[in-house]
C-alpha cells in the first residue's frame, strides 16, 4: 500500500512531486565504485561548462523556478541540486555518507532537481510552514520552515527541497525509503517520469531492495 502523501491545497499547482517508495534497500558507508562514478560525472560538468555558472547549466532554471513560483529567493535559500552542482563545478568533491544518500545525490545532480530521501510516519503532507515551525537540520541547527514550503509527517515537520531533517535522515540501518523530487508545477510529466525512472534505477543497482510505489503528484 502506498504511503499517504499529499499536497496542501496553499502549493497546488506550484509544485509537482514524483514519489518512490523503496523496500529492503541495504546502504553501505561506502562504495569505491559508486564514488568513482560520482567522480567521473563530475569531471564530465566541469568540461562540457568549464566557465558556467551553476544557473546557467541546463536544467537548474526548473529549480529555480520552482523556489521563485513557492515565493523563495533561489539565490539566498538554494535549492539542494544546485548547492550540489556549485561544488562540482568549483572542482570540490561531494559530501559522501552512505552509498543509498550518495546514490541519491548523484540523481539530483543529473536532473537537477532537489530531492528528498527520508524515514517518515505517515500521513505526510507538503504545505506551508506554520508561525514557529522548524526541525533539526542534518549537520546543522535549526531549520526555520515558517512560511516556507516543509514536508511534514505524523511526527512532524521533516523537510524541504533545500535541507532534511537529523530525525528522519538515511542511516545505513534503514532497509525502507521514500524519495521525493521536487520540480515546478509545468515540468513535463515525460521528463519527470525519465527522472524516476533513472532514480530507481540507480538506487536499486547501488543499494539493492525492491520499488514498492512509485507516482506523480498532483
Amino acid at each position: 500500500m502506498s504511503l499517504d502523501l499529499s499536497i496542501g491545497a496553499e502549493l497546488l499547482g506550484r509544485v509537482r512531486l514524483g514519489v518512490l517508495e523503496l523496500d529492503g534497500v541495504a546502504a553501505r558507508d561506502a562504495d569505491a565504485a559508486l564514488s568513482a562514478e560520482m567522480a567521473a560525472y563530475g569531471e564530465e560538468l566541469r568540461r562540457r561548462f568549464p566557465e558556467a555558472r551553476s544557473a546557467e547549466v541546463p536544467g537548474a532554471a526548473d529549480a529555480r523556478e520552482l523556489y521563485k513560483s513557492l515565493g523563495l529567493d533561489p539565490t539566498k535559500v538554494r535549492p539542494s541540486s544546485e548547492a550540489l552542482l556549485r561544488r562540482v563545478l568549483k572542482g570540490e568533491a561531494l559530501y559522501t555518507v552512505n552509498t543509498l544518500v550518495d546514490a541519491m545525490n548523484l540523481c539530483s545532480l543529473r536532473a537537477q532537481l532537489p530531492f528528498g530521501l527520508d524515514r517518515v510516519v505517515p500521513p505526510v503532507v507538503l504545505r506551508r510552514g506554520l508561525s514557529g515551525e522548524s526541525y533539526e537540520g542534518i549537520r546543522k541547527g535549526p531549520v526555520n520552515v515558517e512560511g516556507r514550503p516543509v514536508l511534514v509527517d505524523a511526527t512532524g515537520p521533516f523537510g524541504n527541497p533545500t535541507s532534511d531533517s537529523a530525525r528522519t535522515m538515511i542511516t545505513t540501518s534503514c532497509s525502507r525509503a521514500l524519495v521525493i523530487v521536487y520540480a515546478p508545477a509545468r515540468h513535463a510529466v515525460a521528463r519527470l517520469q525519465s527522472v524516476l525512472d533513472d532514480t530507481a534505477a540507480t538506487l536499486v543497482r547501488w543499494c539493492g531492495g525492491t520499488v514498492v510505489s512509485r507516482r506523480l503528484l498532483p
